[in-house]
């Protein structure tokens, strides 16, 4: 899996749908076949990327055993 923000391969998983690039800093969450990006803010809150990202970017090296199931 590759970080779709910096190409880094250096994702940890930190929860059963979510992963954190030590690459960029930024947290992926994953829901079923959608994966969303998100800023962590100083606070710790986190702002949400995906207006940054189109189309089929996402899914680019997303292998489909990291997809959250339902």
């Amino acid at each position: 899996m590759k970080c779709p923000n910096c190409s880094s391969k250096d994702i940890g998983k930190i929860g059963s749908h979510q992963f954190y690039c030590w690459g960029c800093f930024i947290e992926l969450t994953v829901n079923g076949e959608k994966m969303s990006v998100y800023q962590v803010e100083e606070d710790g809150t986190l702002s949400s990327l995906d207006d940054l990202f189109f189309g089929e970017e996402f899914q680019q090296d997303f292998p489909s055993h990291m997809h959250a199931s339902n």
